[in-house]
């Protein structure tokens, strides 16, 4: 049996993909990765994870689009959400990590302790909607 969790990626930038990637299958998850919100859905409905990490800008579908458009899928998946920070509206942000629970924000660039660290609590939080 396979206990390992699944994480799908999603990143416009092919280089952030590669080093997400390879950063958390050295840590023991199932990968998958995604260069778009579009990708990301149809591989989401062919194989659910239980974890998307997501750029929030990207062409195609942004990421807040992108969320939402898994939410309807799977309203508690956790998500954590990335970007730059300079090409992404304060409201955008305000709307996924206020709006919307089990999203975790980081900027990038990040460490790989950031990453492994925010990967780690939104797979062990419980959902925050449990009393």
């Amino acid at each position: 049996m396979n206990d390992r969790k699944h994480i799908l990626i999603i990143d416009d930038e092919p280089l952030a993909l590669e080093v997400m990637s390879e950063i958390l299958k050295h840590e023991g998850y199932e990968v998958v990765v995604a260069a778009n919100g579009e990708e990301a859905l149809d591989l989401f409905r062919k194989s659910p994870c239980d974890l998307v990490i997501t750029d929030m800008v990207m062409p195609v579908k942004d990421g807040l689009q992108t969320i939402l458009d898994l939410r309807a899928e799977a309203p508690e998946l956790p998500v954590i959400a990335v970007s730059g920070g300079g090409n992404i509206s304060k409201d955008r942000y305000l709307a996924v990590a206020g709006c919307m629970n089990r999203v975790l924000t980081i900027g990038k660039p990040f460490t790989v302790s950031t990453l492994t660290g925010a990967v780690r609590q939104m797979l062990e939080d419980a959902p925050l909607d449990q009393p």
